[in-house]
């Protein structure tokens, strides 16, 4: 469909689209004609992301007709109808950027919802909803958080409930957003069908993940907050290679270039703020409540894992998890923070995570995984070191990673009850809540128990259920509650609250709570339904 610039004029008119300014500037004489794009034309939706206290990414992808540059406009305003339209521009995409286009939309107020939208010929995107973090005192923040999320092993069931959660400020995700395999699942296949190696098959896959319905809600109404795991890569990813990668013409070739594919189109897809799309550590604010600050465990400074069973090199002082810069940066954000609450949002385990007990004089006992910090002991007594010398309180790391739902107090000696004390807590450095994975399940099926017995600062575990969970945070204390699924397997299946733990101001020691904390009210509006031009 071709139309002239007067018709573009009666066409917007009354609309609520952008101000005639812009589409007059934008289409040109009165003789120049504008064709009109695909019904489609914004099939991945919108997004947004890594909220600051006066701005935020705004993300979407076109799908247009044929090659070349797309004009997209974008605006933002305090209001779901776009009568207080508060800021906007145009940025041009093409090929090279997968037509995704991301935006930091700037000069916003603090603590506030936003709603926003984008316009490409002719065509207007879903309203997608935003928020930003308060820049001085805050009395309550809610999060979600969620991992491992494979598309062939279930329906997103755990986003469609997110998205239905009116109050969160943002949505905390720890990795395995995509995953690179080739299966075609239980459920429903993976598009490509086969393992994802080439630029064209990472894309493709965010493509089919950003095509489920409940994942474009929960991004349509919440900011996201996000790191990788390995599988936005491929399985058991470290700084020079994966456990899935075999370097060469037999096998995948090159790893570099594979993990620079990966971390390309990892940045193009996520409403992330990022200098360099290899460096995703970093710090969001959250008033004088809380500091963020997300790490990567994964492909930044990782040293090769080992056995588990290789004690000596799991106890190596000079080998890092997060690389010695990443460590360095990490102990000074931690030192310099004057928020009251410090989250961690990373992707391994970091508390022990034993198979036999035994306190760190009779060597520490037998780690069940050393892909997690347990397979870096120098790396995590670092991270001790730096909390307890700097008498550095109210720590709460966020885990993703191994499928199943967990709540830990962490402590340098668990096993030894003259430094760690279970009932009251003395000895815990800080507490870790570990989420659920949203469709992947746990290895094997191996009960908690098998891990409950010998680690005494291990305060829940449950290892069948998916689900996510909700942190709310005030002065007094921080809470995590688990959400479970029984199933995956149908698109209607509801949640069901499991548990409810929390840790009181300065005390790093987890109690179980009645049910979790009620739900903020009033809620900030939901982004309105959208309906699709289907012209």
């Amino acid at each position: 469909m071709k139309v002239t610039r007067r018709e573009v004029l009666r066409l917007t008119a009354g609309a609520g689209m952008l101000p005639m300014s812009a589409w007059v500037a934008a289409c040109g004489d009165d003789s120049q004609t504008i064709v009109r794009g695909p019904s489609n034309l914004f099939n991945h939706n919108v997004a947004s992301g890594d909220p600051l206290a006066d701005a935020v990414i705004l993300w979407t992808r076109v799908s247009p007709d044929g090659p070349g540059e797309v004009r997209v406009d974008w605006e933002i305003a305090a209001d779901p109808d776009f009568r207080q339209v508060v800021g906007g521009g145009a940025v041009m995409t093409d090929e090279s950027l997968d037509y995704t286009v991301k935006v930091d939309a700037t000069g916003l107020r603090d603590a506030t919802t936003y709603y926003y939208r984008f316009h490409a010929q002719l065509r207007t995107s879903p309203i997608g909803r935003t928020r930003t973090a308060p820049a001085g005192a805050a009395d309550r923040l809610r999060f979600a958080v969620a991992s491992c999320s494979k598309y062939s092993e279930g329906y997103f069931v755990a986003y469609r409930a997110i998205a239905r959660r009116q109050d969160i400020d943002a949505v905390i995700h720890l990795g395995d957003y995509i995953y690179e395999t080739g299966d075609r699942g239980p459920v429903r296949p993976h598009d490509p069908p086969h393992e994802i190696v080439e630029i064209e098959d990472y894309r493709a896959r965010y493509a089919q993940y950003r095509s489920d319905p409940d994942l474009q809600e929960a991004h349509r109404q919440h900011p996201f907050i996000n790191v990788w795991d390995d599988h936005e890569s491929t399985n058991n990813s470290w700084r020079d290679g994966a456990s899935n990668h075999t370097e060469g013409p037999e096998g995948e070739g090159s790893w570099v270039e594979r993990k620079a594919r990966a971390q390309r189109v990892y940045s193009e897809w996520m409403p992330i703020r990022v200098g360099s799309p290899d460096r995703i550590f970093r710090k969001l604010s959250y008033g004088d409540l809380l500091d963020i600050i997300m790490l990567d465990t994964r492909l930044w400074g990782r040293d090769e894992p080992v056995d588990r069973l290789d004690v000596e090199a799991v106890f190596d002082p000079e080998r890092s998890l997060l690389g010695f810069d990443q460590e360095e940066w990490l102990a000074d954000r931690l030192i310099e923070s004057t928020a009251q609450w410090k989250i961690l949002g990373q992707q391994v385990i970091l508390s022990q995570w034993k198979l036999s007990a035994e306190p760190n004089s009779q060597g520490g006992g037998q780690v069940a995984n050393s892909d997690g910090w347990d397979g870096y002991d120098a790396t995590r007594q670092r991270f001790y070191e730096v909390l307890r010398e700097n008498d550095i309180a109210n720590v709460v790391v966020l885990t993703g990673d191994v499928h199943s739902s967990w709540a830990f107090e962490f402590t340098e000696d668990p096993n030894n009850p003259d430094t760690y004390d279970r009932e009251t807590g003395e000895g815990s450095l800080g507490v870790e809540f570990v989420a659920p994975g949203v469709t992947n399940t746990f290895f094997g099926g191996i009960p908690p128990q098998v891990f409950t017995g010998p680690n005494p600062h291990t305060k829940y575990g449950e290892t069948t259920q998916r689900g996510y969970l909700v942190l709310d945070i005030t002065a007094e204390r921080t809470q995590s509650a688990w959400f479970h699924f029984d199933s995956v397997a149908a698109v209607d299946d509801e949640e069901h609250f499991a548990v409810a733990l929390s840790t009181a101001d300065g005390e790093s020691h987890l109690v179980e709570d009645d049910a979790p904390a009620d739900p903020i009210a009033p809620a900030p509006e939901f982004a309105p339904e959208f309906a699709p031009d289907t012209e």
